[in-house]
Order: C-alpha cells, then sequence, then structure tokens
C-alpha cells in the first residue's frame, strides 16, 4: 500500500534519484587519510553496523595491525527498516543480509560471542573459551531487549493475542504487521509504549502509532479504532521543540495519551497492561499493542567493569567520554553504537557520525598524538508521521536542531522528501556507511 503509487511514475523517479542524491551528499565519502604503519592489537566487540563500518575503515587506514571481530552473529540485520517491514511496505527479508558478507578481508572474524571483558589484563574471552588479547579494544555489542522484565511477556506471544513487537526483529515485524493490519480492519483498542530505559531510536515509537492511525484512516475504520499513547515520563520526545510538534499532532489526530507510566506486566489473555505510575499500578486494556521492552547492555558487558557505576544505573552502558567515545577509566577502550553510555545517539545515523571519530582519537592514541575529532550527539530520526509523510528530525546534545539540508527540508514539516529519505534513500547510504564510504 505504499504511497509510492499515487503519483506518476517519472515524478517518483526523480525524487527518488534527488532523494538518494541528497542522502548520499550528506554522507560523503571520508577524506583518504594516511596510512599509519602499526602493529597493534585490535579488538572489535560486534559485527552490527557500528563494528562492521569502523573494521573497513581501520583496515584502509591501518598498515600491519591485527584486526578481529568478535561476533557470533550470522546474519547482519538492517534496523532501521523494521518500521517499513511492520507497515507492510517492505517483505521481511527486507533486513537481512549476511554479516560476513560485509566484514574486510583484512580482518579476522571469531564466530561466536564474547563471554567476558577483563580490561585489566586486556583480554577478551569468548564463548568457548578462547582468550583474545588486545591493545585496543572497541566495544561495539548493541544492546539487549529485556522482556523479561516485563511480567507475562515473551517473544513467543509476539503475532498473537493482540501483541506486536516491532524491535525484535525482521520476523517479528512481519508478524507485527499482519496484526496491525488485522486490527485496523476491524477495531478496537490500540495501546501504544515505550520503556523507561535509554533505547535505541526513541521515535520509533511514535511513528508506528501514527502509523496505525494512518491505515484506520486509508481503510476507512478510524471511527472504530481507538489510540492510546502511554509515554514513559513527562513528554512524548526529548528534544522539547520536536515534542511541542509531536504533542500537536497526537491531538489533531485524536490520540489519547497518558504520562509517567511504564508497562511492567502483560496478561495476554485478558489483553490488559499494567503500568507503574507515581500513583500506583495501572491497568489498560488493548486489542493490538506494540510492545518495546526494556533496554540494557549485553550481559557479557553489564558483568565486566566497563559500565558507569553512577549513571543509568543497572543499563550497563560504557562509560565513555561523551565527545571522545573513550572509556573515562581505560583509555585503551571505546565505545561506539547503542552501547556507548552517552547522553544521545542509539540510531544508525548516530553511527554514521561516531564511526569516524572513534577511528581519528583511536589513531591519533597509536601515534602518541591527540585528536580534535569529537562527537558532539548528533542523532537523526525520520519521523513517519503517515505513510508518504515523514518529519527530518536531527538533533545534538544540546537538543539543537541540526538539520542537513537547511532550505531544502524543514525539520518540523510533514515532507515527502522527508519519507523518500527514510523509505528509499537511507539504506543506499547505511550500506556505504557498513563498507566505510561513508
Amino acid at each position: 500500500m505504499s504511497h509510492l503509487t499515487q503519483i506518476p511514475a517519472s515524478r517518483r523517479a526523480f525524487l527518488g534519484l534527488a532523494a538518494g542524491g541528497l542522502a548520499l551528499a550528506a554522507a560523503g565519502a571520508p577524506a583518504q587519510a594516511a596510512k599509519v604503519r602499526t602493529s597493534a592489537r585490535i579488538v572489535i566487540l560486534g559485527a552490527g553496523a557500528a563494528g562492521t563500518a569502523l573494521a573497513n575503515r581501520l583496515v584502509e587506514r591501518l598498515e600491519g595491525a591485527s584486526i578481529t571481530l568478535i561476533d557470533g552473529r550470522k546474519q547482519h540485520l538492517y534496523q532501521p527498516g523494521f518500521t517499513l517491514i511492520a507497515a507492510g511496505l517492505k517483505p521481511g527479508d527486507y533486513s537481512v543480509s549476511d554479516t560476513g558478507g560485509w566484514l574486510p578481508k583484512g580482518a579476522s572474524w571469531i564466530e561466536e560471542p564474547a563471554a567476558e571483558i577483563d580490561p585489566e589484563a586486556k583480554i577478551v574471552t569468548t564463548a568457548s573459551g578462547q582468550k583474545v588479547a588486545y591493545d585496543y579494544l572497541i566495544v561495539a555489542t548493541g544492546l539487549k531487549l529485556d522482556y523479561d522484565q516485563i511480567e507475562g511477556m515473551s517473544l513467543d506471544l509476539v503475532g498473537r493475542e493482540g501483541i506486536g513487537s516491532v524491535y525484535a526483529g525482521p520476523d517479528y515485524a512481519a508478524k507485527t504487521w499482519a496484526l496491525m493490519d488485522r486490527f485496523t480492519d476491524e477495531g478496537g483498542i490500540g495501546l501504544f509504549t515505550r520503556p523507561a530505559t535509554e533505547m535505541k531510536c526513541a521515535g520509533a515509537p511514535l511513528k508506528y502509532t501514527f502509523l496505525t492511525d494512518d491505515y484506520a484512516r486509508r481503510k476507512g475504520t478510524r471511527g472504530k479504532v481507538e489510540i492510546n499513547y502511554a509515554a514513559h515520563g513527562g513528554s512524548l520526545f526529548s528534544v522539547p521543540i520536536v515534542n511541542e510538534k509531536v504533542r500537536m499532532l497526537y491531538e489533531e489526530r485524536g490520540f489519547n495519551t497518558v504520562y509517567n507510566h511504564v508497562m511492567k506486566a502483560i496478561d495476554p489473555g485478558k489483553k490488559i497492561a499494567t503500568f507503574a505510575t507515581p500513583e500506583g499500578d495501572v491497568e489498560m486494556p488493548y486489542d493490538f499493542t506494540n510492545v518495546i521492552p526494556p533496554m540494557r547492555a549485553p550481559d557479557v558487558v553489564m558483568n565486566s567493569p566497563l559500565p558507569w557505576a553512577d549513571r543509568w544505573v543497572g543499563q550497563g552502558w560504557v562509560e565513555v567520554d561523551q565527545y571522545k567515545l573513550r572509556h573515562r577509566r581505560y583509555p585503551e577502550v571505546f565505545a561506539v553504537g547503542d552501547i556507548a553510555g552517552v547522553p544521545k545517539g542509539k540510531t544508525a545515523a548516530s553511527v554514521k557520525w561516531q564511526v569516524p571519530v572513534v577511528e581519528e582519537q583511536l589513531v591519533a592514541q597509536i601515534e602518541g598524538k591527540d585528536s580534535d575529532a569529537l562527537y558532539n550527539g548528533y542523532t537523526s530520526c525520520p519521523l513517519i508521521t503517515r505513510i508518504g509523510r515523514a518529519m527530518l528530525v536531527e538533533f545534538d546534545y544540546n537538543n539543537n536542531l541540526t538539520p542537513s539540508f537547511p532550505g531544502v527540508i524543514a525539520p518540523l514539516e510533514e515532507l515527502w522528501i522527508s519519507w523518500l529519505m527514510k523509505e528509499v534513500a537511507l539504506k543506499a547510504t547505511y550500506n556505504a556507511m557498513l563498507r566505510g564510504k561513508a
């Protein structure tokens, strides 16, 4: 049901090329830096977006280095595509490729998970007991979806009893779409939430609420659909100006919003979710819900000395300087991507900006120099508001809007070109980033 079918093919082609060109221009190819000769042993934990992009860049940048990736996942998942799958716009395999196909020939891949990190001895132990020594460690493990923290919830419920979960993976996103499609045919109560922890792509809960509403309107069933959104805190989005825009759109489209509600339990048989609130537990009914679990560091990081002790307690994000992405207690350790303990930056677009900073900081350290490469918290969220319309929201640590295309794409306007950036251009830019070319 893509809105692409509603405009002439010639215009579709033009806009698609224009959006793709804009995205790739924004990405840009990294400048060719001089090679640095070193015998350093570099271990990268995780072969997702951040780890793969860094491996490709470091193989080109360093001559003589030993670069080893440790990751047991055989499939690479293009996570920005999950929402499109859950909206029925892309097939389930749209987000799936082979991990090994993205990795550079100049790096080694240990195809098993890491089990232990010892930053004092500078050793990573794998699940099979293999010990891998390093001079520099880059933690790029991603995060863990902690469904166990919601009583009564398990992944085998997704696709049944009105329970969807877009974040869980491409197969689960496809099951969520099947449920949402049926729900917007039949009507009922839709319940949408987000967790109180830090999370990847905090705009995704909002955009899926918008998409459900839009499908009901297109089908002529909106009068049979009640949409309730339970915000985890006192706002819908962390950036005040974006929060106000979303609040206005939610009100305009008839969503019922409650604040300071954190899902703690779900009863699939009764179709009731229980929320912790400042006034005590509250039950809310649903016929369809998109469950988004608390998110935290994977066990291998949680159980290591690397997390913050006094920030994001219990979540396990790696304690790094928010600008240099270097560990504050172990200077030979860096973190990049979702696992980095920084105030913003759990999106694929953030990875694109973080990876060059880690590269420059690491290379400078190898050379015994300082680097002025800093990460400013850049985060991007193509916030879909309906099929064929989105707001391209970009911001930094200070909640300043940082538009990549000023004068072309207004960040708080629902635009067709912003939709194209999400549906058409983003994946090509992402793939270029994986290859170390953007």
